[in-house]
C-alpha cells in the first residue's frame, strides 16, 4: 500500500474530504538518509533522542544531517521517560535558534517532541526506532501534564523516517507492543460503532475498513514479527502509521483509541501515582483487548435490567480518590462537564438492544484475542501477575472516567456494575 499516496486525501462517502498534513513517509533498509533531502532548507536543527533511542539511530540520523547545525536533548536510558513538566523544560532550554526539531525514537519521545512543536510552532520530523505503537501519525500528544494521563491536539510532523533495519532490531518488547496495539483495534472499532448506534456518533465506513484492514495485514505477518523478518517488521510499521493517518482523517483518535485504551490509561496513571510498575502502552492495550472483550461478553450473557443504576455519588468519590489519588479531582470534572452520570441512556439501550447486541458480538472473541497475543509471546497470566485480579476490576469500573469518550465501560457500568 502506498502511503504517501493516501497522505494526498480522500473524498469520502461520509461526506468529508479526508486530509493528512503529513508530507512524507519512508518505510524501507536505509530509510533515514532521506533525511538529507527532507532538511534541505533548514541550518539549525534540534535532536531529541533517550540513550537507547540514540544507540539506535543516532549515528545514521546525524551522517544524514551532516554540515547542519545541530543541538541535541539526549534524556538518560536507564530511567523510563514521562513526557511532563521535567521533560518539557529540558528540550525547551535548547529550542533558542532552533528551526526543526528531528526526535529519534518512538512513542514518549515523539509526544513529547509533538508537543513542544505544537507549543513552540517549530516543526518536527521523526526517525522512528520501533514499531511500537500507532501515534507517529496521528496528531495527539498524550502528555502527563498536572499528573493527569492528556492527549493534546499537537499536530502532525513534517515526515516520518522509518528504517526497517533499525526497527526490526528494536527490543522485542517493542515489537510485542506494536503488534498489541494493533490487536487493540478490534476494541476501538468495536467501540466506535457502539457509540454511533448509543449516541448518533459521526462514524466513517472507509476509516473503518482502511483501520480493519490493519488489522488482517499486521495478523497475517506474526511469524515473521517473531523472527524479526525485515518485510513483516515494515508491514507492522505501516499499519500503525496508516492508522495514525486514520486518526486524522477522522479527526479523531476514534478508530484507534476505545475501552482498551481506557484501561491501558489506568493502569499508567494509577502507576505513576502510587509508584506501581506497569507496562509499556502497547502491551497494556493487548492484554486490556482481552478484557474489554469478556466485558462485551459479559453484556452479551445478560437481560438488559429496567433501571438505570447509579452508585451513591460521595461513596463513588471517596472510592476515586483512594484510586487515583491527586488525580481524581480532575477526573471527577471531566465527567461532570461530559454529563456521563447525569445522562439516562435506559430508553436508548431498550430501544436499539438488538443492534447494539449485533455490534457487540461482531468482534473476536477473548479466547481468540488471547490466542493471537500468544504467537508473538504474551500470556494473560504475565498480566494479572502485574496488576492482579482487583486492579483490573477497579480499571473495568473507573478507567472510562479519565477520558469523555463512550466506550463499552459505560454501558456495562451503566447497566450491570453501578450499583
Amino acid at each position: 500500500m502506498d502511503i504517501n499516496e493516501i497522505l494526498k486525501g480522500v473524498n469520502c462517502e461520509c461526506g468529508k474530504h479526508h486530509t493528512c498534513s503529513i508530507e512524507k513517509v519512508y518505510i524501507e533498509h536505509g530509510a533515514i538518509a532521506h533525511l538529507t533531502e527532507l532538511c534541505e532548507e533548514y541550518t539549525n536543527i534540534l535532536v531529541v533522542a533517550d540513550e537507547n533511542t540514540f544507540a539506535a539511530a543516532g549515528k545514521q540520523t546525524l551522517k544524514a544531517l551532516e554540515g547542519k547545525n545541530i543541538n541535541e536533548v539526549i534524556f538518560s536510558g536507564n530511567t523510563v521517560l514521562i513526557p511532563d513538566e521535567k521533560a518539557i523544560e529540558k528540550v525547551n532550554e535548547k529550542l533558542d535558534g532552533t528551526e526543526l526539531i528531528v526526535a529519534i525514537g518512538s512513542g514518549v519521545m515523539q509526544d513529547l517532541c509533538k508537543y513542544m512543536s505544537h507549543i513552540s510552532k517549530i516543526p518536527y520530523m521523526v526517525v522512528a526506532t520501533a514499531p511500537s505503537m500507532d501515534g507517529y501519525a496521528s496528531d495527539g500528544a498524550a502528555m502527563i501534564l498536572g499528573g493527569m494521563k492528556v492527549t493534546v491536539a499537537a499536530g502532525l510532523p513534517k515526515a516520518i523516517v522509518a528504517a526497517t533495519e533499525v526497527l526490526k532490531d528494536a527490543p522485542m518488547e517493542m515489537l510485542q507492543a506494536g503488534y498489541g496495539d494493533i490487536i487493540g483495534k478490534y476494541s476501538a472499532l468495536c467501540d466506535w460503532q457502539l457509540s454511533r448506534v448509543v449516541n448518533g456518533e459521526y462514524f466513517c465506513q472507509y476509516i473503518y475498513d482502511m483501520t480493519y484492514a490493519q488489522i488482517n495485514a499486521v495478523v497475517s505477518a506474526v511469524e515473521g514479527i517473531v523472527k524479526r523478518d525485515e518485510e513483516s517488521i515494515r508491514k507492522v510499521m505501516e499499519a500503525l502509521i496508516i492508522v495514525g493517518i486514520m486518526m486524522s482523517f477522522a479527526g479523531s483518535s476514534r478508530p484507534a483509541s476505545g475501552s482498551e485504551h481506557h484501561l491501558s490509561h489506568y493502569f499508567e496513571i494509577v502507576g505513576i501515582v502510587k509508584d506501581e510498575p506497569y507496562f509499556v502502552h502497547g502491551i497494556d492495550v493487548a492484554y486490556s483487548t482481552v478484557v474489554t472483550a469478556k466485558v462485551r461478553e459479559s453484556v452479551l450473557s445478560k437481560k438488559f435490567p429496567d433501571a438505570i443504576y447509579r452508585e451513591d455519588a460521595d461513596a463513588y468519590r471517596s472510592n476515586m480518590e483512594k484510586i487515583y489519588g491527586s488525580v481524581a479531582d480532575g477526573c471527577i470534572k471531566l465527567q461532570e462537564k461530559v454529563g456521563n452520570y447525569a445522562a439516562d441512556r435506559l430508553s436508548i439501550y431498550k430501544e436499539k438492544e438488538t443492534e447494539i447486541r449485533a455490534v457487540l458480538a461482531k468482534m473476536p472473541s477473548a479466547d481468540k484475542i488471547e490466542e493471537l497475543l500468544k504467537l508473538v509471546g504474551m500470556d494473560m497470566k504475565t498480566f494479572t501477575d502485574m496488576y492482579s485480579e482487583q486492579k483490573i476490576n477497579d480499571a473495568i469500573k473507573y478507567a472510562k472516567d479519565l477520558k469523555d469518550r463512550y466506550t463499552v465501560l459505560w454501558i456495562n457500568y451503566d447497566l450491570f456494575e453501578g450499583k
